[in-house]
């Protein structure tokens, strides 16, 4: 069960440098942080790498199609840092000190208890710091009930309870408690809007735990519950101007289940994320649970007590990052355990990664192919195991394609797929969740094929044929016409 008071102990100061390691190769990076771990232990020192800014400033889309262009291959290690907000990195330093690396997702709060929220710049200016040196930022807020004051302890005050018929006040436009709500959300305004202008995203996870009973939000299913509140939240600061933040909407591992009754919609949310108390790691049926709400959207470990292992890691591939609690780092796992999870061949650490400044916009548009005709999605269906097919050209968005830099195709949210990742000729092509998967990845060949690189075959119309319905197939790459297509420019 996750802690219900989170005061840690005193610790050693957040991080403060500005510059990180210089990327390099990953078996190389490893093997130093080894030593570093070994030369520490010894009270010995290692030369430092040459130093570079790792990441520019970026956009909110740009860390999403990176999540996205990860799943199923990689994972972020993430660490979170609570209160005290003057020590905002000394969970993130806990891990370099036993692994040689920092995570690859910093994780803060925007904390609740009045000598925190008096030091919210610290929190703000470590997660400037982060970007910096090449990780992934993350923000949770413990918030105090808008019933009550600005800065509140954590019993009584997060964790609280308030009535049904001020909740339902708190989410009718126009009422006092309304009013007050978007009070307290203008109060982070300036530290969010701060992130923006240094071109920092952020993983924003307000309202976390919402099918959970412990905090004042949680607990409320259905279209004016949790999911209601959360949609308020999101028009509201967005009509602030902050485009930086990625939207992570947030569950807990409760074996009551029904997680979709507190899901706001897709147009709300862009990670979906699952923090795992009730037991050590997620099932399988937590994993699935998970990925139906979601559908091609990434997924993500939010919080977690023990850090995952080579089983988790390798089973469920879809998850795009990872976050430890705080002081659950330590006080739930040995330094065998944490080593192992940052030197696991899948997973993501500081300096492992890139994020391009601002992201690089996907193509869009129609596929064209022989005879002229579209690369079509059959009756503009989204549905995992929709055929795609020729088509007339007709600017439908079952013919608008986005090609990026992560390899797929994608129409309708899904993506272009080789039918039970099969490799022989004839295989069918169909659209299916995003998954990272080889059967969803398409090269463009010098001589305008797509080839599958899951197969070795290419993109191909059966017999030539350009006539509506002829559905689409992989098979030996050849000079025919019919393998030839025209991608969105």
């Amino acid at each position: 069960m996750r802690l219900t008071s989170p005061r840690p102990p005193d610790g050693p100061p957040g991080r403060s440098d500005t510059t990180a390691h210089r990327p390099a190769g990953r078996a190389h990076r490893r093997i130093r942080a080894v030593l570093a771990v070994l030369l520490a232990t010894l009270g010995l020192g290692v030369t430092a790498s040459p130093q570079a800014q790792a990441f520019p400033a970026s956009s909110r889309q740009a860390v999403i199609d990176h999540l996205t262009s990860i799943t199923g291959r990689n994972v972020v290690s993430g660490q979170h840092n609570k209160e005290p907000a003057s020590s905002p990195g000394q969970y993130t330093q806990q891990v370099k000190d036993i692994t040689g690396q920092y995570p690859g997702l910093w994780g803060g709060d925007l904390m609740f208890r009045p000598e925190d929220v008096a030091n919210r710049q610290r929190v703000i200016d470590q997660a400037k710091t982060e970007w910096a040196n090449g990780s992934l930022v993350a923000l949770t807020w413990h918030v105090c009930t808008p019933t009550g004051g600005s800065t509140c302890q954590f019993d009584g005050g997060v964790k609280t309870q308030i009535s049904a018929d001020q909740f339902n006040q708190i989410v009718t436009d126009g009422s006092a408690l309304n009013t007050a709500w978007k009070r307290r959300l203008d109060e982070v305004v300036p530290y969010l809007q701060q992130l923006k202008n240094a071109g920092v995203p952020v993983l924003f996870r307000p309202l976390h735990e919402m099918n959970e009973s412990w905090n004042w939000w949680g607990n409320r299913p259905g279209p004016n519950g949790g999911a209601r509140l959360y949609q308020i939240t999101r028009d509201h600061l967005v009509g602030k101007g902050l485009t930086n933040l990625v939207w992570v909407w947030n569950v807990q591992d409760n074996p009551a289940g029904n997680w979709a009754a507190y899901y706001p919609g897709s147009q709300y949310v862009d990670v979906v994320s699952l923090d795992v108390w009730y037991k050590n790691h997620p099932s399988q049926g937590d994993y699935q649970q998970i990925q139906n709400i979601a559908g091609s959207k990434p997924i993500a470990l939010a919080e977690m007590g023990k850090v995952p292992d080579a089983a988790l890691l390798n089973g469920q591939t879809r998850w795009s990052y990872f976050m430890l609690w705080s002081e659950q780092l330590r006080g739930s796992n040995s330094n065998t355990e944490i080593q192992n999870a940052y030197f696991h061949p899948r997973v993501l650490n500081q300096g492992e990664f890139a994020v391009s400044g601002g992201g690089t916009p996907a193509r869009t548009g129609p596929i064209r192919g022989t005879g002229g005709a579209c690369v079509d999605a059959a009756a503009a269906s989204s549905a995992n195991g929709t055929a795609v097919q020729l088509w007339s050209c007709n600017g439908g968005t079952a013919q608008t394609w986005s090609a990026g830099t992560d390899g797929t195709l994608r129409v309708l949210g899904k993506c272009m797929d080789v039918t039970g990742a099969g490799t022989a000729n004839g295989t069918r092509i169909q659209l299916w969740d995003c998954n990272g998967s080889a059967a969803q990845q398409w090269q463009a060949t010098s001589g305008s094929q797509l080839r599958n690189p899951g197969s070795g075959r290419c993109l191909d119309a059966p017999g030539g044929a350009a006539t509506n319905g002829n559905r689409l197939q992989i098979w030996d790459c050849n000079a025919n016409a019919w393998q030839k297509w025209t991608l969105p420019a």
